[in-house]
């Protein structure tokens, strides 16, 4: 290996890296750190297992880094890397662009102008591998689409950003087709939050008939383009989207419902609890995203599994009843917007990195027959690829108490599957 203290530069950032310096800061990145010498680390997104060695030469050629030198370079001087110069430079330069994913992604965000839709509209637009962003909304929404795409248009971003807004009185199948068509990804977080007096079911049919008629849309516009919902309620919401994709012949997997919020609040309150960074923490949270539906797997996180039962069992009731914290804060006048846009965006950016060539694992709530029990739709980690999901992993090992909260977890999600089964069977 090279001298420890060589430096290479970024191509991206121009930022310099001693492979020590390398392997602390993107190794930490990965949540994987230190090596001993002989021992492989795991990468939590894709499970591979690497040697500090292997991990240099992966990471640091997907970084356009490659390999140290095995001397700082003739006429470098002890601890600098030599700089390439004309054409040396510019296939040097030229090889490093190759190794980052393709920018030429298309977004949609329905919902786009609301309060998640446009700090969520605001995070895509900022990713790297988005060049195109449409940002859907109704026309009577407090501010106009196309205000938001005006105000977006004006980043330091690749992204082009165009507005668009529907008449909801009117199918929205016959107005998005310029939104729609091209896009790789449309994140939904359209419908209505629950208000005072309103039942479940009530809840349930007035965001499925939204939700309904964007699908819709996407089946007609973009039918091979990933959906990702964030329409409450989730449990019911997705199976409903996903059988009228099978009843009008398309592949029912593209859709998905976003869960990771709750994983969020999972890595910041264990965090919180065991004085250490989030970015340490990694909790799987399975099962469905509502109420009791919402299973953190702390057993499954080094860091969690280092607190003690009695903390665990409150942290885990607070993963559950975090968004009444939100809104009993808000004084009812709001609810989670923020902290689900930014979760809503963590979700859709491992969807376009899969997209774009790197396989990305986060929890999702998805198709998943044979992961637990008769259950065909649960939320466990999925890995994204260059098809959308490529992969639904199992469950893994649980604590005792983790398997009796599951067996709770599996009841409600039942009933909760079921509703949005018959709502599709009734369409």
């Amino acid at each position: 290996m090279a001298p420890r203290g060589e430096k290479r530069t970024d191509p991206e950032t121009g930022k310099k890296y001693t492979e020590d310096e390398f392997i602390e800061y993107y190794g930490q990145k990965l949540g994987t750190k230190h090596w001993k010498a002989g021992e492989k680390r795991a990468d939590p997104g894709s499970g591979a297992k690497y040697s500090r060695d292997e991990f240099v030469e992966y990471y640091g050629k997907n970084e356009g880094l490659k390999k140290w030198d095995a001397a700082g370079g003739k006429g470098s001087g002890k601890g600098k890397t030599a700089q390439p110069k004309g054409k040396a430079k510019a296939k040097a330069k030229a090889k490093a662009k190759e190794a980052k994913p393709k920018k030429s992604l298309k977004v949609c965000v329905c919902g786009g102008a609301g309060g998640i839709g446009q700090p969520l509209s605001m995070l895509m637009a900022m990713d790297d591998n988005v060049s195109e962003l449409s940002v859907q909304d109704v026309t009577m929404a407090m501010v106009p689409p196309a205000g938001v795409a005006a105000d977006l248009g004006h980043l330091e971003k690749e992204a082009n950003v165009s507005g668009f807004a529907i008449d909801p009185a009117q199918p929205a199948v016959d107005q998005l087709q310029d939104c729609l068509q091209g896009c790789h990804l449309v994140l939904i977080p359209a419908g209505l939050p629950r208000k005072p007096g309103m039942t479940r079911d009530d809840l349930f049919n007035v965001n499925a008939g939204i939700a309904k008629g964007l699908v819709e849309a996407c089946a007609k516009h973009c039918p091979n383009a990933v959906i990702a919902l964030i329409v409450n309620p989730v449990n019911s919401i997705v199976p409903a989207m996903c059988e009228l994709y099978k009843k009008w012949g398309l592949d029912h997997k593209k859709i998905l419902g976003i869960t990771t919020l709750d994983i969020v609040r999972a890595n910041k309150f264990v965090a919180q609890k065991a004085g250490v960074k989030p970015s340490e923490v990694n909790i799987p949270v399975i099962g469905g995203h509502a109420g009791v539906t919402i299973l953190p797997v702390f057993s499954q996180d080094k860091v969690a599994a280092g607190l003690d039962a009695e903390t665990l069992k409150a942290l885990d009731v607070r993963t559950q009843d975090a968004g009444t914290e939100v809104v009993n804060a808000k004084s009812g006048k709001g609810s989670a917007t923020l902290s689900m846009a930014y979760a809503g965006a963590r979700l859709g950016k491992a969807v376009l990195a899969g997209l774009a060539g790197t396989p990305t694992t986060e929890c999702a709530y998805v198709p998943a027959p044979g992961v637990h029990q008769d259950l065909q739709y649960f939320s466990t980690k999925v890995t994204f690829g260059a098809n959308g999901v490529e992969q639904v992993h199992p469950i893994g090992d649980l604590s005792a108490y983790e398997q009796g909260r599951l067996e709770e977890a599996t009841a409600a999600l039942k009933v909760e599957i079921e509703k949005g089964v018959e709502w599709a069977a009734a369409q």
